[in-house]
């Protein structure tokens, strides 16, 4: 792991293995890690609210301590880890609607650069919904980010590294 990995995400990421390997004998991991699954999902597709945080921090403490087995008991641990050391990235997605680490698509843009775009048009060409638009030689290309759906193309085709995502 380095600066380019989500913790929202990673925290996800291991919530969703806890999900499938619970047992659903005792209802705070049956029902409570669902819940934190549910509410991550939340936050990492960019409709996650502050209250969110509260309640998935609360959710994590009463599952961590009412479950019946390690598997619960441990379940929240990610969670609670990447509260407690990276809650400035948890902040970023519930208030700035951005993931810095550009793990979280839902929260990613993508830009040209008018300083760095060589008016190619190569970004358009590649462009899977015909988003970007532009005069050959002329302007700068430009995207237009309600009809954009952030595959990359775009970023990928562009050699000049006008293309940026945010």
């Amino acid at each position: 792991m380095d600066e380019t990995t989500c913790m929202v995400d990673i925290a996800k990421f291991f919530l969703k293995f806890t999900v499938e390997e619970s047992c659903g004998k005792c209802a705070p991991c049956r029902i409570g890690t669902r819940r934190m699954l549910e509410i991550l999902e939340k936050i990492t597709s960019g409709n996650g609210t502050p209250e969110d945080i509260e309640r998935l921090e609360r959710l994590a403490v009463a599952i961590k301590e009412g479950s019946l087995c390690a598997l619960g008991q441990t379940a929240p641990n990610p969670v609670l880890s990447t509260l407690k050391h990276f809650r400035k990235e948890y902040d970023e997605h519930v208030i700035d609607h951005k993931c810095s680490c550009g793990v979280c698509k839902s929260l990613l843009t993508y830009t040209i650069l008018p300083d760095l775009c060589r008016k190619c048009g190569i970004c358009a060409k590649r462009c899977p919904v015909g988003c970007i638009s532009g005069t050959l030689g002329k302007e700068a290309y430009v995207i237009d980010t309600s009809k954009c759906i952030k595959c990359g193309a775009c970023e990928q085709a562009c050699k000049f590294k006008a293309v940026v995502k945010r």
